[in-house]
């Protein structure tokens, strides 16, 4: 877990980054937060960047007294590889490795990823910057873990998991769950009721694009060794004749790699095209930003005269771990139909055709905003969640976002149709019980506290029927959004959780929410500190609606 990468380091300067502690509190901790209080994780990451000024690593108040003191870790604390060594040599925060070691030491880091502390903590130690007790109390952090984990509970070979090798990892239902999972994670952008595809009147395709035969590229960063590869021309070919054109050499798609001939051939001759373009590690990845958010070099043109040329549908395959301005392509009579696949995996070409020819009904939906290449304008470093009308400043991510999107977070279509009705909701009107003298009681507040006596057992329950209307089965998410009253620079809207269900043709689920009003009705003010908002509160799911009315 990686705390707030909200800031970037070079050699020899150091750009900072100012983030309010609204901004902090609302937006940057809540889902470490839930981590560490919901997920009682084990672990929790220091990061390279600095927030403030301050190197994450050697922030006290954020490593003893946010991580361990309020959201009580039970665990270690470890630094991202190498940032105490950064802090020092890159950021020049202290004077001397020495000082490094122990203010990182000191802060609440428990384990270095690197060898910068076991190079000069023992100097720090004998130079009086750190006592043997912070030492001690860091171990002990670290050992505690050990312990949890049998590591002195005899030979390791003979406990539940020291057994495992290679020949684990390459099972069937192993390769079946990598299928499976890249299949989830397939969003269906656009369908012009061109897909799903029938195999059987198919008898030739055209498969392009510079991703069409990836198989690295589908892993993604981080990764490990896969069992085997199937990449989307595999998948494809086992269940149509195909003819295959890279259409360029790489995903950058530049200069003289552009192969646009035999592209548009393939694609004129075939009864149906495949375009798989997109990005990869050359693109994207740490310590590489994208500076642009349309499709890399002369993709667009690629995609454009391949489209132009298809004899029969196009369909626009999305490959990348971040999000496009494919608005050319969205508004495209000539693209029949747009999946994004994410980096989907070892199994990803067999997924791609599983949602393509109709054997899995897709249900991801995007994770992120599709912002419009214009969104690009705004400086990375500025890191605001909220807009400023004054100076055109948009905002960022769904809560808070006031411009144009290509796609918004959320959106994935499916090959059925669902419906949603409300069978049980709370009152329209809910009260707080504030104590006797409190000032609420006497004047007029936008807010109280979101905690206290007044929040204990306030809740209500929020079930919806969700009813498949069509002829396929599917998977189908339910996200419940509560929209608040205008107060501290609330969010427009806020996900408040979600929900999956499975339903066959006309078959209908119940998919229930328990809402904790302290807890899911609350923003968090300018200061920092998590308010319960009165006023009109606005629940929704897709276009169904539900208001209630927060009052003292």
């Amino acid at each position: 877990m990686i705390l707030n990468t909200i800031s970037h380091h070079c050699d020899s300067f150091v750009v900072l980054i100012q983030v309010s502690q609204q901004d902090l509190d609302d937006t940057f901790q809540p889902p470490f937060k839930s981590c560490v209080v919901d997920g009682n994780v084990a672990s929790v990451m220091c990061s390279y960047n600095q927030v403030n000024g301050t190197p994450t690593c050697a922030d006290k108040d954020l490593l003893s007294g946010v991580i361990r003191g309020d959201w009580k870790l039970n665990g270690y604390i470890s630094s991202d590889c190498d940032s105490v060594d950064v802090l020092y040599n890159n950021q020049h925060y202290t004077k001397t490795p020495e000082d490094a070691a122990a203010i990182s030491i000191k802060a609440g880091l428990d384990l270095n990823c690197g060898n910068f502390l076991a190079q000069h903590t023992v100097a720090a130690v004998k130079a009086g910057k750190l006592t043997e007790s912070d030492v001690d109390r860091a171990i002990t952090n670290n050992f505690i873990t050990l312990i949890r984990l049998g590591f002195f509970d005899g030979d390791p070979r003979k406990l539940p998991f020291g057994s495992l090798g290679p020949k684990d990892v390459c099972t069937s239902s192993n390769q079946e769950l990598a299928r499976e999972a890249a299949r989830q994670g397939i969003v269906l952008l656009k369908n012009k009721g061109a897909l799903p595809l029938s195999a059987k009147s198919i008898k030739s395709m055209a498969v392009i694009g510079p991703n069409a035969n990836a198989s690295f590229t589908m892993i993604g960063n981080y990764e490990g060794t896969p069992c085997k590869y199937t990449t989307p021309l595999q998948g494809l070919g086992a269940n149509v004749a195909t003819v295959y054109s890279p259409g360029c050499t790489n995903v950058a798609c530049s200069g003289n790699s552009l192969q646009l001939d035999a592209a548009t051939k393939a694609a004129a001759s075939a009864d149906v095209t495949v375009l798989v373009v997109g990005a990869d590690q050359s693109i994207e990845r740490e310590s590489l930003d994208r500076t642009s958010l349309l499709l890399p070099g002369q993709q667009p043109t690629l995609v454009s005269a391949v489209a132009n040329a298809s004899a029969g549908p196009c369909i626009l395959v999305i490959m990348s771990g971040g999000p496009f301005d494919i608005s050319f392509a969205k508004a495209s009579d000539k693209i029949a139909a747009i999946l994004w696949v994410g980096y989907p995996g070892e199994a990803g070409g067999a997924a791609i055709a599983d949602v393509l020819f109709g054997y899995h009904n897709p249900s991801g939906r995007l994770p992120v905003t599709w912002y419009p290449e214009s969104f690009t304008k705004i400086p990375m470093t500025d890191m605001r969640m909220r807009p400023d009308e004054s100076s055109g400043y948009p905002g960022r991510t769904y809560r808070f976002y006031t411009g144009d999107t290509v796609y918004a977070f959320g959106d994935g279509l499916s090959y059925t149709s669902f419906a949603h009705s409300l069978v049980a909701a709370p009152p329209k009107q809910v009260s707080l019980p504030l104590a006797e003298g409190h000032t609420c009681l006497a004047e007029e507040c936008a807010s109280v506290e979101a905690e206290g006596e007044h929040c204990e057992g306030l809740a209500f329950d929020v079930r919806l029927r969700v009813h498949n209307a069509g002829e396929v089965a599917g998977g189908h998410t339910v996200f419940l959004f509560s929209s608040p009253p205008a107060v501290h620079n609330a969010p427009a809207k806020h996900l408040l959780g979600f929900d999956k269900v499975a339903l066959a043709p006309g078959q209908a689920g119940v998919v229930a929410f328990k809402v904790d009003v302290c807890k899911d009705l609350s923003v968090v003010d300018e200061l920092g500190k998590r308010k319960v908002a009165l006023g009109a509160h606005t629940l929704h799911v897709g276009d169904l609606k539900h208001s209630i009315s927060l009052n003292v």
